[in-house]
């Protein structure tokens, strides 16, 4: 940007900074005449300060504007900005003498070679970026007319199509090595020369561009050139959501310096601005010192809506250790009371019952603090149901590639109302369905019945303090193995049961979660805070909380006692598909429809990591049982693996031909299961999966994935269904795998 440049050159002229001024024109290509030229127009002098062009003041702001980290020139008083974004390349001086210091690095990070990096994620664009257009700052603008106004008219029509193909042809003749890199930039600048035709009333030549171009994307780019095509008119545009959001997100590329340069080069050469302009202002390019990465390591990365994430979103510290167990005594079952050999069964449950309570004895270093978020307390019942959990963690089967889970399947017959959602109690006992009839459906799987509680009249009659008050108080007539709830007024599409067993949640197409009892089978209470349909909930590992999210984009933090949200998590540009608790309850993660996975911070509701490489809608997510890593699943049938800590994709385990609707790791994390609408379910070994890990410091600076080819390797079993698609799994506390799905008779 002309204006700019001249404001810094004069900013350098004032300050006695005769080299770094003669550096930077010679780089702009500027001679004398221009600046002076420059000086007296108004623009030059309202640019650099106020109506009266007070210089000083005003090239301050403006340097202030460019928060350019000062780079380190070794031996030499002048340094380059390593900008990571594209814009305007500005020069800081480092006065001699301190050739080491950091000159104004507003919160610099050391880049790769030495530099420092603008820290700030939009670094340099700042000028760029907010650029006022026919009196408009565009700067994240989601007001639709603002938005769309960005695409005033700045080159002839007839020409894009030569642009795009002149590009596309310098693209596939560069080297190998830069060629995967600038092949990115293809579909964005496609999608936006495509809207700025179609904006600008062109429609015409928006077609045939249209016509020409778009069989050359990648094919997971469909869903969305389907959308694309149907905007044929500037009208068009107004209402859709969709490519609003590809306005107002800059696209994210990751490109290596050196192809960067190379295309800088090229379209300067070619005077190609309707190109430069569009990368300019509708993409973020994060540029890195190092290698150029493969073909390989960029399609494992792209594919989402908005492109990769920023390397700097997945920066944040992450506490993702486990909270430390409370201490209470496990008293030892009658079975080893009268076991003569007392000393022999003690001893052969110890090292197991260890394994559990260690995490008790010492704090995780990566733990958050025990107080981060206020916790519910512990009532005798839930010490009493974790006694259990323990006793029975005790007899858990150590699973392994030799020592592979039984599944027990349950199979929902006859299920015209059509299943949409399952959930399982952590001690198996109840199992509960949500139809698209709008109902919710309890079995208990014991055989033990469901029961009531009785009504008022006759509970007032029971003797409070007889020792079996808690039997006395449930209704015998209640007992069936079946209770059906209802109030959604549509499909249930998500239910989840809370950790004590004594409330369920579901959500609907109706737009409300509702929270029922199980001691009563009635609804307590309906949250309403989505207005469209919830597509997900689920309840915190502590009870208590409880997350939602659905086709508005957002996902929504609850507290069971209060009627509104806690916390409101907004990035996604699609609906949030699918949500999960971190299992040390301070952080969500949510998938969405825009292709990509995020990991919210219940504390203050930051978004902390965003997971790009799926090339369809995610369905489904776990977390590892140590809290380190998450699955996750999708349409496009893959399970990718995610190392939380470093914020990489860690593996891709390719096998399942159709979306991945069931997740779930074994109680301690040997064995993930994958359950898919490919009527399988596929067994994974994890601890192969996640050992021998890569995360040097390099790859952490660079996101150089390199994925190991060895899904096959890591496939531990394939179980076919007769025709039952796999919504849902659960290994019970002793690691017996049970699945659940509707049988589907086409």
């Amino acid at each position: 940007d002309r204006q700019t440049l001249m404001a810094v050159l004069q900013f350098l002229r004032r300050s006695n900074l005769r080299e770094s001024e003669e550096i930077l024109r010679r780089e702009a290509r500027l001679l004398g005449d221009d600046l002076s030229a420059a000086a007296l127009s108004p623009a030059g002098a309202a640019l650099l300060g106020g109506p009266g062009g007070d210089a000083d003041s005003g090239g301050e702001a403006l340097l202030s504007r460019v928060t350019a980290a000062a780079a380190i020139a070794i031996g030499s008083s002048v340094a380059t900005v390593a900008s990571s974004s594209p814009g305007v390349a500005a020069v800081a001086a480092v006065p001699p003498g301190k050739g080491g210091a950091r000159a104004g690095a507003a919160g610099s990070l050391p880049g790769a070679g030495g530099r420092l990096l603008p820290a700030g994620p939009r670094g340099l664009e700042g000028l760029c970026a907010s650029r006022s257009l026919g009196g408009i700052v565009v700067e994240d603008q989601p007001d639709v007319s603002a938005v769309l106004s960005a695409y005033n008219q700045q080159g002839d029509p007839t020409l894009y199509e030569e642009y795009y193909s002149g590009l596309k042809h310098f693209i596939e003749c560069s080297l190998d090595c830069h060629r995967a890199e600038l092949s990115q930039l293809f579909y964005p600048l496609f999608v936006h020369m495509y809207l700025e035709l179609v904006y600008n009333q062109h429609e015409s030549e928006a077609k045939s561009f249209f016509e020409r171009f778009h069989g050359d994307q990648e094919c997971y780019y469909q869903d969305d050139l389907r959308v694309l095509s149907s905007l044929t008119k500037k009208e068009h545009m107004k209402g859709n959501e969709t490519m609003l959001d590809f306005r107002t997100s800059k696209f994210v590329l990751r490109i290596s310096r050196d192809s960067y340069q190379l295309l800088k080069r090229h379209l300067q050469e070619k005077q190609n601005n309707q190109i430069w302009n569009i990368v300019q202002e509708h993409l973020y390019i994060d540029i890195f010192d190092g290698m150029p990465r493969s073909k390989q390591q960029i399609d494992a990365m792209v594919g989402s809506l908005a492109g990769e994430a920023k390397r700097e979103a997945n920066k944040a510290k992450v506490f993702f250790g486990l909270l430390k167990e409370p201490e209470f005594d496990v008293p030892l079952d009658d079975e080893d009371e009268e076991g003569e050999n007392e000393e022999g069964k003690p001893k052969k449950k110890k090292p197991k019952k260890d394994s559990v309570g260690s995490k008790s004895k010492k704090q995780d270093p990566n733990a958050p603090p025990q107080n981060r978020i206020p916790l519910p307390e512990l009532k005798d019942s839930d010490k009493l149901d974790k006694v259990m959990n323990m006793k029975e963690a005790a007899r858990r089967v150590r699973l392994g590639p030799e020592c592979l889970p039984s599944i027990c399947f349950y199979t929902f017959l006859n299920a015209y109302q059509g299943l949409t959602a399952v959930d399982i109690t952590d001690d198996s006992s109840m199992i509960v369905g949500g139809f698209a009839d709008s109902t919710v459906r309890v079995w208990s799987v014991t055989p033990k019945k469901l029961r009531s509680v009785k009504t008022a009249a006759d509970l007032s009659l029971i003797d409070k303090e007889s020792d079996d008050v808690l039997e006395r108080i449930m209704d015998e007539k209640t007992a069936s193995e079946l209770k059906i709830l209802y109030g959604h007024s549509g499909p249930v599409y998500g239910t989840s049961f809370s950790p004590d067993r004594n409330y369920l949640l579901s959500c609907s197409e109706d737009g409300t979660v509702r929270l029922w009892s199980l001691q009563t089978f009635t609804c307590l209470v309906g949250y309403k805070g989505h207005n469209y349909p919830v597509w997900d909930t689920q309840f915190s590992p502590y009870g208590y909380y409880f997350v939602s999210g659905g086709h508005d984009r957002v996902a929504r933090l609850w507290a069971t006692d209060h009627y509104q949200p806690l916390r409101i998590f907004a990035g996604h540009l699609a609906d949030v598909t699918c949500t999960r608790f971190h299992p040390n309850s301070n952080y969500i993660a949510t998938g969405s429809a825009d292709r990509t996975v995020r990991l919210w911070d219940v504390l203050n509701g930051n978004c902390v990591r965003i997971f790009t490489g799926h090339k369809g809608p995610i369905h489904s997510l776990a977390f590892s049982p140590n809290g380190r890593f998450l699955a996750t699943g999708a349409t496009d049938g893959r399970v990718l693996l995610w190392d939380i800590g470093h914020g990489l994709m860690v593996g891709e385990l390719k096998g399942h031909t159709d979306t991945i609707y069931a997740l779930r790791f074994s109680r301690d994390g040997e064995i993930l299961a994958s359950g898919s609408m490919d009527n399988t379910v596929r067994l994974w070994d994890a601890v192969k999966a996640f050992e021998d890990l890569e995360t040097d410091d390099f790859t952490t600076a660079t996101g150089h994935i390199n994925l190991p080819e060895n899904s096959q390797d890591l496939l531990l079993g394939t179980y076919m269904t007769k025709s039952t698609p796999v919504v849902h799994l659960h290994f019970t506390r002793r690691n017996l795998l049970l699945a659940a799905g509707a049988y589907s008779s086409q």
